[in-house]
Order: structure tokens, then sequence, then C-alpha cells
């Protein structure tokens, strides 16, 4: 066989290949007077391109039609393909024998995390019934139990971490966050790499320290405008940041918390300073987040219960470098609400509130953070009509500094 027939071999069998898991047949329609009936055959008998299933679709103009309607195609490609030739068998009834031999290990172990589980279970409810006296104090008592607790949670991780079927879930986005299996399993991904890019753009970019001394991201934080989300310092248009972001918050703990949201500008000029000064661009306070609700709209939140500052449109004026827009995640001590009435009357001014003097004040403490940027645009003198900018018509230069004697060019010296 030549070179030519044996590379196009592959390509030839993949374009013979159709859909073996076709329709069903269609049946004879009989005397029904039942319009949802016959609704649900016609729904039935849709063909797979205006009907496709997320688990099988391959075609990548299939796949973005399931994406404008809002769902997101299950796995890889590559597998959905495969799975159109497939006999569509379950994942744990795979006809392999090692593969059932190495379930029943892993079902065996399982069954003894188990055992652990409800024993350490019990432990706890007997170390909680002890009196305060018999614990040795409430201190010890109250460590005790969260150490326990800890290793109740660990215990709950290593019974499903070798699971093949929670491993399938989770690589297909259906992971449940209000288990503890998929939490760790969604940690550890961020962890591996989109944290260390967070963590490189906020310290190369100076945020920190130039906003907050220190930031120890623990959740992981998702910035949209408009449905189009935006990367850890990208430049975002004026136009674009009139309206309030979306923020998709994911924790990775149980329960839930209090946290306070703020987008600082530490980049605004000050000419006669020669320096920069802060702008608040938005403050909300009392903002609830937990593993399963994750999503929280700024332009959304409660005006006279959580929003302190609303949302300031960020501008570069002309001829000032880029601005570093920060939004920092802060939780609040032990997840207590603020009062919002002495928040709200003690911080009125945007120039002059600086986030190192909220956290010391209110006992705050940062566990996410995001950046994007802004800069001069075809659209930003309109944004700044609109908002009332006050240095809408003036443009920024750089000085031009002379030379000192000794350092200026002297033609006549040269040769």
């Amino acid at each position: 066989m030549a070179h030519c027939e044996r590379a196009s071999k592959p390509l030839l069998q993949c374009l013979r290949t159709t859909y073996t898991r076709s329709l069903p047949a269609v049946q004879a329609r009989g005397f029904q007077t039942s319009a949802a009936v016959a609704e649900a055959q016609a729904e039935q008998t849709q063909p797979f391109h205006k009907n496709p299933d997320p688990s099988l679709v391959s075609s990548p103009r299939l796949e973005r039609r399931l994406m404008r309607q809002g769902t997101n195609p299950v796995g890889s490609r590559r597998r959905r393909a495969a799975l159109q030739s497939s006999a569509n068998i379950p994942f744990e009834q795979l006809p392999y024998q090692c593969f059932q031999e190495a379930r029943k290990v892993l079902l065996e172990d399982r069954a003894e995390k188990l055992k652990e589980i409800e024993s350490m279970r019990q432990k706890i409810a007997r170390v909680e019934a002890q009196s305060v006296e018999e614990a040795g104090g409430e201190q010890v008592h109250k460590s005790r139990v969260r150490a326990m607790q800890l290793h109740l949670e660990r215990l709950k991780i290593h019974a499903d971490i070798n699971d093949p079927l929670v491993k399938r879930k989770f690589e297909d986005g259906l992971g449940d966050m209000s288990k503890p299996i998929y939490r760790f399993l969604a940690d550890r991904k961020w962890r591996e790499y989109r944290r260390k890019i967070l963590v490189q753009r906020i310290t190369q970019m100076n945020v920190v320290p130039d906003v907050l001394p220190h930031c120890d991201p623990t959740v992981e934080t998702k910035l949209y405008f408009n449905k189009r989300q935006v990367q850890p310092g990208d430049y975002v248009e004026a136009k674009v940041s009139t309206e309030a972001p979306k923020l998709d918050i994911q924790m990775f703990e149980r329960g839930e918390k209090l946290v306070t949201i703020a987008v600082v500008d530490p980049d605004v000029p000050n000419v006669e300073a020669d320096s920069f000064d802060f702008k608040m661009h938005y403050l909300a306070v009392n903002v609830p987040i937990s593993a399963v609700n994750t999503k929280v709209d700024l332009s959304q939140l409660a005006a006279d219960s959580q929003v302190v500052l609303p949302w300031l449109p960020p501008v570069a004026q002309k001829g000032s470098p880029y601005h570093r827009l920060s939004v920092f995640i802060m939780e609040q001590k032990d997840s207590q609400p603020l009062d919002f009435a002495a928040v709200k009357a003690k911080e009125t001014d945007r120039d002059n509130t600086l986030l190192r003097t909220l956290q010391a004040r209110y006992h705050l403490k940062a566990i996410g953070a995001h950046l994007f940027r802004s800069q001069w645009d075809e659209t930003t003198l309109e944004v700044m009509k609109q908002i009332g900018y006050s240095g809408a018509d003036l443009e920024l230069r750089r000085k031009k500094v002379e030379p000192l004697p000794y350092k200026r060019r002297n033609p006549s010296t040269m040769r």
C-alpha cells in the first residue's frame, strides 16, 4: 500500500462514520385527539442537527448552537465522537475484567472509609456532649471538636477520591459543590494554574502592596462585563465598563460567609502633587457567598443594606498611564454582618477612602482578588461627559526634563 493511501485511510474512515445512535424509529400515528402527545412525538422525531445531544455532539457548529442556548457540551469532543459509535453501556458496567476487578478493590476500600466516618461521627457526638469542665476548658473543647471535624472532612474526601465515576462527573463539569470531594477537586485544579496566574498578575503589577500589603487568595473570582469574561490584567473599554460587572466567587469551604467587595483605582493622577491618588469605585458590605451560591451581580445588590458606594465607571484621562482597577473580596470578622448605617455614614468620600484603612477599621481579611485595566480609548470621552468628569477636555503630557549642563550634547566636540 502506498504512503498516501495509508495516510488517507483514517480520514476516509472518519468520513464514512455516521451517528450510530440514530433517532428512534418513526411510529405510525394513530387517531389521537391529544395535542400534547402529538407535540411529544414531534419532539422525538426531530433530526439530530435541530435537537443535538450535549453528550454526543461533535460538530463545532452544533457546539456553538448549544452554547448560545446556554447548554455546554459534556466532556471532550474526542470522547463525544467516540460515544457516537459505542454501544452506550453505562460507565460502571464496562465489560473489562481488569476494570471490574479494580472497582471491587475500590468499593472495599470505600466501605472501610465509611465505617471510619461513622465511628468519627460518634466520637464527635460524645465529645460535644461532654461538659466544659470534663473537656478541660472551653478553648480545649472547641479546638478538639474542630480538629475532629477536619479529620471527618478528610475521611469523606478519601472515601471518594479514587472513584472513577466521581472523577468523570467532575471532569464533565457536573460535580455537586455541596459535597467535600468536588470542592477538594475544584480547589486543587484552581491552584494548579489559575491561582498562579492571578498571584502573578497582582504582584507583577504591584497591586500588592500598593493597594493592600498582603493578599492570599483562597476563593476563585471570575469577573464578567456583558457576558464577557475578563482575565486578570485585561484591558476593558470605557463604554463596556459603564455598567457594574458580575462576579463568580467560588468558595471551596462548607458553610456561608459574609464578605465586603471593593473596587479600587490606585492610579488617579494628581498634577499638583505630581503623584497618584486612590479612588473607590465600588464598595458593598454583607454580601453572602457559599460553595453553591457563587453568582454576585454588583448592580443587583440592595442599596439600603449592602451598597455603600455605588458603581462609578472607570476612566483614564488622555495622556495618563493605564489604570489598575483592583477587585478585592474581603471576609468579615467571624462572618458577622456589619452595621450598614454606620458604614454608610462614615465612608462617604470616594477619594479619601483607603482599602488599608477599611481593612483595619472593620477587621477584614482579603480572601479573593481580581484585576482589570483601563486606558484612554475612543469611547472614554463619551463616558467622561456622561458621568460629568471635570477634566474631560484636558490632556496630560510628560514634562520635558532638561539635561544637566555637563550632560548636554556638544556637537562641536564630536568628530
